[in-house]
């Protein structure tokens, strides 16, 4: 059930209806025409543009369409009334009879409510993490994980067949430097005194590691040069941050469907085969870059190299895909990455990538448009820096990974509930903020504790009328008489909880996930508001003498619960029973 949906399309039939009476002429396009929710929700229930959009077209003043679809449009039991507002919207208040009819279907539906069909099972694959496997994951990392995974379960709420993967970085030299710090450690866990060069990783995280090693080869790789143990011990060593790494996710709620490794790409064939893919669409050529911006040309020793016509698709300038000196360039695997997954049959890409990525952007975006022709589209998301406090102070924990707060300090500190929610407080675009004593208050100002409250609350209300004896399961509110819910709290709270499939609907045309944690707010602050009405007036109170009305009341309240349930299930968080 989309309410939203619906009346547009009661908003559509009245409108065919004035061109088969010849209040409009036959021809016109109405795909513009919306309805949605009005700016101010003192005008009304709904807002439609549609005498705006058809004014023009139809030689028409939009205020005399407004009045004439009103007409129409009051003719439907659902509507209580149609006003023209402004230039020509129109402002629609729906029949109480319609808000109680959406608490019938949260509770007929239960948690696919609101479930989509936008997606209408196309397949897309969610990009996300990727981080190098050179340590355990950072706060910025959490970021990104928790994004990820929200997108992926928020579009196949929508109706997407969606894939979650993450891209091994193992084709690099940051992998010998991790083989290198590896061996460091390896020859600590033979009783030898090391120092950590520059440019190594000398983090606690690889102790254990380096131990491991010695328990499987022994003594086999102590003093011997790299030849014999550095392709060995990067394996073992690139296979110990994997294995981290899922640890860390699966701390966070995090499961990926694909592990796919960047080195899998060379001397497969693999790279070759997709540069020559767009070698045959004419888009691979040698030449010779101009100097970047802000390089003079006296500093620019200009190079003949193997070049892909990006500009002809989108970038700024054509990008190189190999060097001078005939190896491949940080693009070309790439490319080659993103050439198997439009082979794979997707119809669209999502790569989640930290803010120091932005240039990427354009260049990946290009490569993937000539990879498929244009057919398969790419949404790159780039996540900002999270900064943390604690006191209302910068705050920096015992950093065991050496160099950075990792991903399980976090969470450690505020479970993966906590850190889940508040890392979608912000949009992911926009620096967050992450105080450790702020997320852990339980106030109104803590959005994790305000909507967990609420759904709390409805566990506590269906807990003590079921002591009370009074029949609550779903199947006895399912037959309450929800004709009994007549006051503007009460319907005011239905009305909330029928914006939710259209809201599904948006964030997952935007891959936004943040608009369902700012939702679920609202939805808490307009039960919580319903709940506070009760301390004054008795009778809005959810457990009544009449068992009818009590009936009633309580279904609205598991309703409510039944819509932050699945928006936190969104959201890869547990919805509470209690608040201790």
């Amino acid at each position: 059930m989309n309410l939203f949906a619906d009346i547009r399309v009661l908003v559509l039939d009245c409108l065919q209806q004035m061109v088969a009476a010849g209040q409009l002429p036959d021809g016109l396009t109405m795909d513009s025409v919306t309805v949605e929710p009005p700016r101010d929700a003192a005008h009304g229930d709904m807002a439609t543009n549609a005498a705006m959009v058809l004014a023009k077209p139809s030689g028409q003043k939009p205020r005399d369409i407004a009045g004439t679809l009103a007409a129409h449009l009051i003719a439907d039991d659902r509507i209580s009334s149609a006003d023209v507002a402004g230039p020509g919207f129109l402002n629609l208040r729906l029949s109480p009879t319609v808000w109680q009819g959406v608490v019938a279907a949260v509770l007929t539906e239960g948690t696919d409510f609101g479930r989509g069909t936008l997606g209408q099972g196309r397949k897309v694959n969610v990009e996300y993490v990727s981080a190098n496997p050179t340590g355990p994951l950072h706060v910025g990392h959490t970021r990104g994980a928790v994004f990820g995974d929200a997108l992926a379960s928020l579009l196949d709420f929508a109706g997407f067949d969606v894939t979650r993967e993450y891209y091994i970085n193992d084709g690099g030299a940051q992998v010998d430097v991790l083989a290198r710090s590896v061996y460091l450690r390896y020859l600590e866990a033979h009783g030898q005194e090391v120092a950590f060069p520059d440019g190594t990783y000398p983090g606690d995280y690889l102790i254990a590691v380096g131990e491991a090693l010695k328990d499987k080869v022994g003594d086999a790789y102590v003093d011997k040069g790299e030849e014999v143990w550095l392709e060995e011990v990067r394996n073992f060593a690139t296979d110990a941050m994997m294995d981290l790494i899922r640890a860390d996710l699966k701390a966070l709620g995090v499961e990926m469907d694909v592990f796919y490794s960047e080195k899998s790409l060379y001397g497969t064939g693999r790279i070759e085969a997709a540069i020559d893919d767009l070698r045959g669409k004419g888009l691979i050529y040698e030449g010779v870059l101009e100097p970047p911006k802000g390089k003079k040309p006296e500093d620019w020793e200009p190079r003949e190299q193997t070049l892909f016509a990006s500009t002809e698709h989108g970038d700024d300038v054509d990008r190189p895909v190999k060097k001078s000196d005939g190896s491949w360039t940080y693009f070309a695997p790439d490319i080659a990455y993103h050439y198997d997954k439009v082979s794979r049959g997707f119809d669209a890409l999502i790569d989640i990538f930290g803010a120091d990525h932005g240039g990427y952007v354009k260049r990946m975006k290009a490569a993937v448009s000539a990879l498929s022709d244009g057919q398969v589209s790419l949404d790159i998301k780039l996540t900002q820096l999270v900064r943390l406090f604690k006191n209302g102070e910068p705050f920096k924990m015992s950093k065991r990974a050496g160099t950075f707060v990792t991903l399980r300090d976090v969470v450690d500190q505020v479970g993966p509930d906590v850190t889940r929610f508040v890392m979608l407080t912000r949009k992911n675009d926009a620096t967050l903020d992450f105080d450790f004593d702020k997320v852990m208050e339980q106030s109104r100002e803590n959005p994790v504790f305000y909507v967990q409250y609420s759904h709390a609350r409805v566990a506590s209300v269906i807990r003590k009328a079921t002591e009370a004896g009074i029949a609550v399961d779903d199947a006895s509110l399912r037959a309450a008489d929800l004709g009994l819910l007549d006051h503007e709290a009460e319907l005011g709270l239905a009305a909330k909880l029928a914006e939710w499939p259209r809201l599904v609907e948006t964030a997952a045309r935007s891959n936004e996930p943040h608009r369902v944690a700012f939702y679920l707010y609202e939805l808490a602050g307009t039960f919580h508001a319903l709940w506070n009405k009760g301390n004054d007036l008795p009778s809005l109170r959810f457990v009544q003498d009449d068992p009818k009305v009590t009936a009633a009341k309580i279904a609205l309240a598991r309703a409510t619960s039944v819509v932050i349930a699945a928006g936190l299930g969104i959201l890869g968080v547990t919805p509470a029973q209690e608040m201790r």
